[in-house]
């Protein structure tokens, strides 16, 4: 079974790889922005901000489910299965997601992961296909403290059309309870509560955040100071990606 499950990666890794590949010529270097950080940490603000300021495609896991549950795709209907019975959908099965979609045109270009990979595993597969896709890759890691997340949480809000996040105090939107983007109505999740946020910390701690020293061990990773303003976390940001060549 263990031998099956590697074998699919690999079909999912090598195939997109391989159309990628087959346009390189055209489409030039490939930049991928991977952000990490604690849930609340604010990925999915920067990531939103970055996707519109440099012109290339945010993706997120959450991003992914809803679209493929949405249409009922094939991969979509294998991961409702899991869901359904309330166990975590496999890494074979949201890496087959990614693969599919990083294999679509608008990433030729590049793309910024928000909230992936998550766990060391999924972490050496991605890297085997941004190695045979010659992207560069830059990792940034906002860093806040716990205590700080569960205060910021109380806050927060989230496009039920789109999902594009807003917090009441630091990013709120301009028309109070809709979406500044698709006028979709604002909600806040169910599982925005401190003893859920509690468990996802303790999860993201043993899960996610060995991959700091992963990615700093391949001389990706910078570390951003989350706790200062919002202003003052872009401007931390900027400053990082304007020295890499392909962020000008």
């Amino acid at each position: 079974m263990k031998l099956l499950v590697i074998l699919f990666l690999l079909v999912c890794v090598l195939v997109p790889c391989l159309a990628i590949t087959s346009s390189k010529k055209e489409a030039g270097p490939q930049t991928v922005l991977i952000l990490l950080g604690a849930p609340g940490a604010g990925k999915g603000t920067q990531a939103v901000r970055l996707s519109e300021k440099y012109g290339l495609p945010q993706i997120a896991t959450g991003d992914l489910f809803r679209e493929n549950l949405k249409n009922e795709t094939e991969i979509g209907r294998k991961a409702k299965t899991y869901m359904e019975k309330g166990e975590l959908v496999p890494d074979e099965v949201v890496l087959e997601m990614l693969f599919q979609r990083l294999s679509q045109k608008d990433c030729r270009k590049g793309y910024i992961l928000d909230g992936v990979p998550r766990t060391i595993p999924q972490a050496e597969i991605l890297q085997n296909y941004l190695t045979h896709s010659h992207a560069d890759v830059t990792v940034l890691s906002l860093e806040v403290p716990d205590s700080m997340i569960l205060e910021r949480i109380a806050g927060r809000l989230s496009c039920e059309k789109c999902g594009a996040p807003y917090h009441l105090l630091a990013s709120p939107p301009k028309k109070s309870g809709v979406c500044d983007r698709c006028n979709g109505p604002l909600i806040q999740r169910k599982d925005d509560t401190p003893e859920v946020i509690g468990e996802r910390l303790k999860a993201f701690h043993l899960q996610t955040e060995p991959l700091k020293e992963y990615y700093q061990k391949k001389g990706h990773l910078v570390m951003i100071d989350g706790t200062v303003s919002k202003q003052e976390t872009i401007a931390q940001i900027d400053k990082v990606l304007s020295t890499t060549p392909l962020f000008n």
